[in-house]
C-alpha cells in the first residue's frame, strides 16, 4: 500500500496570504496518483486551505499527519506548502488559523511521528520557508535524527525562504517536472535521490537550496514512466558486451544503408543491421561509444568497434545481477 497526505494553504486568518499552494497540492497529488503508464499509485488524501470556509486548521494538520504515519504502508509520503517558520525551539508548518509562529505544527512532532511509523518508507516532502531545519531537533547540535526508512526533501535550508513564481512555488514545480520523467532513470523509476538530484542542478548557487536528508538502505521509487529504452533491449547488454572492457567488433555489414559505402564493401546484413540498431541507441543513451571514431557510422563503416561508457558498464553489472 502506498499512500500520501498532501495539504496545501494559501489563506491564513493571522498571516499574509499566498498564492499558489492549494494549486501545488493539486498538481502533486495528480502526479502522485498514477504511473505514467495510467496504472494506480499512490492512494492520495488532499487537503486545502483557500478561504475562509475552506480551511486546514492545526488540530485537522495535526490529526491527519499522526493517521497517516501509524499506517502500516510501503510507504507513507506527506506533502506540505505553505508557509514555514523557525525559532529557538525549531521549526514549524503554519496552519490557517495559526496566530504566532509557535502555534503551527512543530517539525518535531512531524520527525516524531514518521520516526515511530511502522510504515516501510516515510516521505516527508516540504515547500514552506526555513523547511530544511526539519530531521533536526533544536538540541541536537545540528546532527539529523532519521530512523531507518525515513527521507526529507525540502524546498530551502534552515535559514531560507521558499520562493513563488508564476504562482506556483518553484521547488514544486521542479518536483513535479522530475516527477513526470525528469528524475527517471533508463528503467523509467522516479527516486527521492533522484528528485534531489534534479531540483538541485536546476537551482543556481545564489537561489534556495534545497535539502535531502536520509536514512535507507534502498532507495524506493515514488512514480515509474515509459523506461527510455524497452527493457528486452537494455537486457541484451550481456549479449553484446559480456564482461568488463569488451569491445564489440563492427564492419560495413551493420550499417543498413548502402549510401557512402566503397567499392568492394559487403552489402549490409539484416539480422547485425538489427543488432546495430540496438547499439546505437545505447549510444543516444550514453551507454556505448563507437572505439577511435567520431560517431557509430564511421565505427561500421571502418570495420572499428564500440565500448561501453562508465554509465553503460554500471547497466551491465546490473542486467548480469539480474537486478534489470
Amino acid at each position: 500500500m502506498r499512500i500520501a497526505l498532501i495539504v496545501g494553504i494559501n489563506h491564513y486568518e493571522h498571516g499574509d496570504p499566498l498564492y499558489g499552494c492549494v494549486d501545488d497540492a493539486h498538481t502533486v497529488k495528480t502526479a502522485l496518483d498514477r504511473h505514467g503508464d495510467g496504472s494506480i499509485n499512490f492512494d492520495c488524501k488532499i487537503f486545502t486551505g483557500t478561504g475562509p470556509t475552506d480551511k486546514v486548521n492545526r488540530t485537522l494538520l495535526k490529526d491527519h499527519v499522526s493517521e497517516l504515519f501509524k499506517k502500516q504502508a510501503d510507504i507513507a509520503l506527506f506533502y506540505f506548502a505553505g508557509h514555514g517558520h523557525i525559532e529557538a525551539t525549531g521549526g514549524y508548518l503554519l496552519a490557517t488559523d495559526s496566530r504566532r509562529g509557535d502555534e503551527g505544527l512543530s517539525l518535531s512532532e512531524v520527525l516524531t511521528m514518521a520516526n515511530a511509523s511502522p510504515a516501510r518508507n516515510k516521505i516527508i516532502i516540504l515547500d514552506s520557508c526555513h523547511s530544511g531545519i526539519a530531521g533536526t531537533p533544536p538540541s541536537s547540535e545540528n546532527l539529523a535524527s532519521l530512523t531507518e526508512g525515513l527521507t526529507i526533501l525540502t524546498a530551502s535550508s534552515a535559514d531560507q525562504y521558499a520562493t513563488e513564481e508564476n504562482g506556483q512555488g518553484v521547488f514544486t514545480t521542479l518536483l513535479v517536472d522530475a516527477l513526470y520523467g525528469g528524475a527517471a532513470n533508463l528503467t523509467g523509476d522516479i527516486t527521492p535521490g533522484s528528485i534531489y538530484a534534479h531540483v538541485d542542478q536546476s537551482l543556481g548557487a545564489w537561489e534556495q537550496r534545497p535539502i535531502f536528508k536520509t536514512n535507507v538502505r534502498q532507495f524506493v521509487s515514488l512514480r515509474k514512466v515509459p523506461p527510455s529504452i524497452p527493457l528486452e533491449e537494455l537486457r541484451r547488454v550481456t549479449e553484446f558486451f559480456p564482461r568488463r572492457g569488451h569491445e564489440f567488433q563492427l564492419d560495413p555489414t551493420f550499417e543498413p544503408e548502402m549510401k557512402g559505402r566503397d567499392a568492394g564493401m559487403p552489402p549490409p546484413d539484416p539480422e547485425n543491421t538489427r543488432k546495430f540498431a540496438i547499439l546505437q541507441r545505447y549510444n543516444r543513451l550514453n551507454l556505448v561509444t563507437p572505439v577511435d571514431a567520431p560517431h557509430m557510422w564511421h565505427a561500421a563503416m571502418q570495420s572499428k568497434s564500440c565500448k561501453l561508457t562508465v554509465l553503460g558498464e554500471h547497466y551491465r553489472r546490473l542486467v548480469e545481477k539480474q537486478r534489470i
